[in-house]
């Protein structure tokens, strides 16, 4: 996968700033990207309603 870039957002006046991640980035315009945590592998899937699925 390439490294991209995040970009920052404040939550709220109140909050520390957040990653800001786009979905359609992450799975390079298509519908599905894998993502890692530890040793674990997710799905991530877009669905034609334009909501967002993680799955392991």
């Amino acid at each position: 996968m390439n490294m991209m870039t995040s970009t920052f957002r404040t939550a709220s006046p109140h909050s520390p700033e957040l990653p800001l991640h786009i979905a359609e980035e992450l799975t390079a315009g298509g519908a599905q990207a894998l993502i890692q945590l530890g040793d674990q592998i997710y799905t991530l899937r877009i669905t034609r309603q334009g909501k967002l699925i993680l799955t392991k």
